[in-house]
């Protein structure tokens, strides 16, 4: 099989794999007090750990994984955390790089010193979803703080990670945009992953800022959530990498993966990918991110 037809069967299977595949599951418990694998890809020497949420959970990173693992002799192994934990893991030297989604924190951990390697390599958006009878009027909004607002002023149900993912760091930005430190019974916390945070919106007809990655994926599953408001620079939702400026073992496997996730098979298959399953791609191509979010690059 020549280069051209094996890169045609990697990206129609990848495509295809729009939901979350399982991959080789580490079944090992993991050292006490060290984070379990979320899954491993790939059987070589060569070891990378990544951490990062969403595109683990959605299919995306096994996807572009499993290629690389072979291509490198590698395994490259999945630790299932929100960009907050994530950049934490990094920190503590239990993973060498990280796919995140907060640029605050990110560009903090750059001026702190003790990160690199941040590069742009692709994006989705946030949407607020709630339910379609949308008791605060946010549709009505102009921009997600005024949105924020009527929420707030409805004292309507709102759903929150509250777990300092990417997504809960980006929900704290607009709160605090809008001038309001937001408390009652009225947020529901959830300290959980995205599609269990959108199952309880779903279950408690709750408000919920969602990447549209996931929402895409799991909208057949919520019949009680629509999308209510999307659009503006402040819903953008730039996923960036990082690794530590003191090298681990895996630094240089890391510096390859990101040439990867930079290549032209690569962010082909973020232009297209998730759209014959679920009828539109999921997520932006580097080029098209810098385009939309054409600041801080």
């Amino acid at each position: 099989m020549n280069r051209r037809s094996a890169l045609t069967v990697m990206v129609a299977f990848a495509v295809s794999s729009a939901v979350m595949l399982s991959g080789t599951l580490a079944q090992a418990p993991a050292p006490a007090g060290e984070p379990r694998p979320a899954a491993v890809w790939g059987t070589g020497p060569n070891q990378l750990r990544i951490a990062t949420g969403s595109p683990g959970e959605l299919g995306l990173l096994e996807a572009i994984s499993t290629d690389f693992a072979r291509r490198n002799d590698a395994s490259v192994i999945w630790f299932r955390a929100g960009s907050g934990q994530a950049m934490n893991l990094l920190k503590e030297r239990k993973v060498d790089m990280v796919l995140a989604h907060a640029p605050p924190a990110e560009r903090r951990a750059l001026s702190e010193g003790w990160a690199t390697g941040r590069q742009l390599i692709g994006s989705n958006e946030f949407w607020i979803v709630g339910p379609a009878n949308d008791p605060a009027k946010i549709a009505d909004a102009k921009d997600a703080v005024e949105a924020f607002r009527r929420i707030e002023a409805a004292k309507a149900k709102k759903v929150t990670r509250a777990d300092n993912s990417g997504t809960h760091q980006k929900e704290m930005e607009i709160w605090k945009l809008a001038g309001l430190e937001p408390k009652g019974d009225w947020l529901i916390p959830t300290r959980d992953f995205m599609t269990a945070s959108l199952k309880r919106a779903n279950t408690e007809g709750a408000y919920f800022l969602t990447d549209s990655s996931t929402f895409v994926a799991e909208r057949k599953e919520l019949p009680g959530l629509k999308v209510l408001f999307r659009g503006g620079q402040v819903l953008m939702n730039p996923y960036h990498t990082l690794w530590l400026k003191d090298p681990t073992p895996g630094t240089p496997l890391a510096e390859r993966f990101l040439a990867h996730l930079m290549s032209e098979d690569i962010q082909n298959l973020l232009r297209v990918y998730g759209k014959d399953r679920y009828g539109e791609a999921m997520y932006n191509d580097a080029r098209v991110s810098r385009e939309r979010w054409p600041f801080d690059q």
